[in-house]
């Protein structure tokens, strides 16, 4: 079983060296994280799930961002480790994080990703709202943490402020 705990300063290079192993080099450049630049991300929603020995074996990260003067959490990254890929790692810290929001009163999270992974966590293509370039819009997604949370929000999305 794998325990979740928010992300300290103390889990930062183990969880960016994840990072670094699970996406292409380069990741940095993506807009994503334009929108994330000099913004704090969201710590009690920031977790990192370590196995009963205390090894990193993966995180997720969210970050406030405006889509139509809304704010919205943009969920991203998320990596499990190869060693524990096929365990449902990825899917226990989206929908832990996921009540999380919720509990914390947040109404809507999007983020850029593959819709038949993250369909499965209630994830649904965003067509009115648009993410910086290059990013492709099939990729932008949403999911509504309260009823009716996305309706009338759209949009470009930017850093919150």
């Amino acid at each position: 079983m794998f325990q979740l705990t928010p992300e300290t300063s103390d889990d930062w290079w183990e969880v960016e060296a994840l990072y670094d192993l699970a996406f292409a080099p380069g990741r940095e450049a993506l807009s994503s994280y334009r929108l994330r630049e000099g913004v704090a991300r969201i710590s009690e929603l920031s977790l990192v799930a370590r196995d009963p020995e205390g090894i990193l074996a993966g995180a997720i990260r969210f970050w406030p961002v405006r889509v139509g003067g809304k704010a919205v959490l943009l969920l991203g990254p998320v990596a499990v480790h190869p060693t524990y890929h096929g365990e449902g790692l990825g899917g226990y810290l989206i929908l832990d994080s996921l009540d999380r929001a919720r509990d914390l009163g947040w109404e809507r999270v999007m983020l850029v990703g593959d819709a038949p992974y993250y369909g499965r966590f209630g994830f649904e293509r965003l067509d009115n709202v648009h993410m910086p370039p290059p990013t492709n819009p099939a990729r932008v997604l949403g999911a509504a943490l309260v009823d009716n949370a996305w309706a009338g929000v759209s949009g470009d999305v930017v850093r919150f402020s």
